[in-house]
């Protein structure tokens, strides 16, 4: 939901010395969610609207996060700086998954994996514009364009394959500019809350949007022609991919360093096109392999590039001083 969490409260705060051990299964369990989480859209929206399923899981998800809020009496922070949190972490909710999974008609869920892999990217130039960040440097200004260059040939490459691709692409990519922007604005709002409680918050102030969406879109409920398998996978999702996945990722945040936690946008949309192909039989072309590369080396580059140019310059300098010596 956002690149960065806000830090905990002194009343809701965890006791780390007792939890430290749950950092690497939090770190897996974020991973194995993200990387099934667009095979199960695809799945869920194969018999029930979009915009039904993305509301049932939702709910499904608001009701378990309330309960979980009721029995570990952590509480829901109403405070101004609290509903702006909810407001705008909604945006990243509601726009980056309903757009997704309208955008699941379109397209196979290894791809839409993939193109959510440049959320950090797009953060980082919405964060030049909106918090002032420093303008990327030689090492990052050549990731981004390295990892465009594999989206186009991922682009070029779906519409080759099916001629209405177009509309799931540009779907997938505002869904990831506007859970980019979330991730962004999230930085801007100044408190101190639990995980459980901002994504408890964000579902509340998200669900009844959901909601309008369906009726405006929609507004059926076909029952008897929903199959197993979609609600099977609105389930999944509901449990793991809306309420544990957020509650881990919000916990990895908090206890990793930032470029550990990019790792996961490295892995997953490896895992996703690989579930893709295997549960789901969707095709892999050679230039979706080629695109996915670059995208992948890309985001190498602006994750990792800067840190290993800097070791670099030191081991030179180093290797200066003993020669001098």
């Amino acid at each position: 939901m956002a690149e960065n969490a806000p830090k905990q409260s002194a009343d809701n705060s965890v006791n780390h010395s007792g939890l430290s051990k749950m950092v690497p299964i939090a770190f897996l369990a974020v991973v194995l969610i993200w990387s099934t989480t667009p095979l199960g859209i695809v799945w869920s929206s194969e018999s029930v609207h979009p915009t039904m399923a993305v509301l049932l899981r939702m709910l499904i998800a608001l009701i378990l996060g309330c309960l979980v809020l009721l029995i570990t009496r952590i509480r829901l922070p109403l405070s101004k700086p609290a509903l702006t949190l909810y407001a705008v972490s909604s945006i990243g909710i509601v726009g980056g998954m309903l757009l997704s999974y309208l955008s699941a008609r379109y397209l196979a869920s290894g791809t839409m994996s993939l193109i959510f892999g440049l959320s950090p990217l797009i953060s980082g130039l919405l964060a030049q514009k909106i918090l002032n960040e420093p303008k990327f440097g030689p090492m990052r200004s050549l990731s981004l364009v390295v990892a465009f260059i594999g989206l186009g040939i991922v682009c070029s490459s779906k519409v080759s394959l099916t001629s209405d691709s177009w509309i799931g692409l540009i779907l997938i990519l505002t869904a990831v500019s506007l859970f980019s922007l979330s991730g962004v604005l999230i930085k801007t709002v100044k408190i101190n809350i639990h995980p459980i409680a901002s994504t408890v918050g964000a579902l509340i102030f998200s669900t009844p949007i959901f909601a309008l969406a369906w009726v405006l879109f929609d507004g059926t409920l076909p029952i008897d022609s929903w199959d197993s398998r979609s609600l099977y996978a609105i389930l999944y999702l509901g449990v793991f991919g809306s309420l544990i996945g957020f509650i881990a990722y919000f916990y990895i945040l908090q206890n990793l360093k930032a470029s550990t936690v990019a790792l996961v946008t490295l892995i997953t949309p490896v895992f996703a096109m690989m579930l893709g192909a295997t549960l789901n039989n969707e095709v892999i072309t050679s230039a979706l392999i080629l695109g996915a590369i670059c995208v992948l080396f890309g985001l190498s580059l602006y994750q990792f590039g800067d840190k290993y140019l800097a070791r670099l310059k030191t081991s030179r300098k180093q290797s200066l001083l003993n020669r001098d010596n």
